[in-house]
């Protein structure tokens, strides 16, 4: 097998943690990638994996060669890449984005990527779970606020803006709020993380240092979709990118609120493994997906 592919299923080894989703991941037999993994260990004369029957970590030996790869791997893609840059972009790209920027922004432009670059295939993953890139075989996911992950390229792409809204029904009810102080007398729609099921606070900026509160409320969601539906019922107050409920605002059925105290807006970034950042195909489609964020939703 030729050095640059052992290098590439070392690695793989070594960010999916196990045999059996590496091969997965890199549609090859699990004994194809265990006798990878076993001549690159004779080759270089060190052992290089801890292996137990569940999960496999590097030695010492076996993280410093990680890194050493990584950056190998890179070279190799670079001197490809420099005879290719003439060359139509091709091949098959898996992104993963949230549920409704997948749904309200992406998918309805996408015809105008397609027909941009014919050569290339999208398989839009379209989820608000945050799915692993080396285990699932992604390779770009978009991600909207603070980062967690570690040993990924990231790109900025800007801040979402949020906005406080209720129905008219609500305000009929229960009034308008003018300011933070007074929301002790008022309800939220309660948004409770898909993933931790944390019940998010209610934030707003004061003097531009991040405040929040707890709010009462009588209904607890866990969809950006169920989210809205329930204060377009009058069931409390949200707080919500403003792109999301664009056309509510435009015709009545939702009211902006205390527009002097919105939360801080949230960082939009997009992700990819080290192994595919010169991937030509990744980046055209990476440009074409800022530019169309930020006409769209910044």
């Amino acid at each position: 097998m030729d050095r640059i592919d052992l290098f590439r299923i070392f690695v793989r080894v070594v960010e999916c943690s196990n045999f059996t989703r590496a091969a997965d991941t890199l549609g090859m037999p699990r004994s194809s990638v265990s006798a990878a993994v076993q001549e690159l260990e004779g080759r270089v004369g060190a052992r290089l994996l801890h292996r137990t029957t569940r999960v496999v970590s590097p030695t010492q030996d076996g993280s410093a060669f990680y890194a050493r790869c990584l950056r190998l791997i890179a070279d190799v893609e670079e001197a490809e890449n420099v005879f290719r840059q003439s060359a139509t972009p091709s091949g098959r790209l898996r992104i993963d984005v949230p549920g409704r920027i997948g749904r309200l922004v992406i998918a309805p432009t996408l015809p105008e990527f397609l027909d941009a670059y014919p050569e290339i295939d999208i398989d839009l993953g379209v989820t608000d779970r945050a799915v692993n890139l080396v285990e699932d075989s992604v390779d770009c996911v978009l991600r909207v606020g603070p980062l967690s992950d570690s040993g990924l390229i990231a790109r900025s792409i800007g801040d979402l803006r949020l906005i406080n809204v209720a129905s008219p029904a609500y305000l009929k009810r229960h009034g308008m709020p003018e300011a933070p102080d007074d929301l002790h007398g008022h309800l939220a729609v309660n948004y409770a993380s898909p993933s931790s099921g944390r019940i998010e606070a209610w934030e707003w900026l004061d003097g531009g240092a991040p405040r929040s509160m707890p709010m009462r409320g009588r209904v607890t969601v866990n969809s950006a979709e169920a989210y809205i539906a329930c204060c377009l019922a009058g069931l409390g107050l949200i707080q919500i990118p403003a792109y999301d409920v664009r056309q509510h605002l435009d015709t009545g059925e939702l009211v902006e609120v205390m527009p002097s105290y919105r939360a801080e807006p949230m960082p939009m970034t997009l992700l990819y493994p080290h192994r595919q950042h010169l991937s030509r195909r990744l980046h055209v489609f990476a440009d074409w997906l800022e530019a169309l964020l930020k006409r769209n939703l910044l």
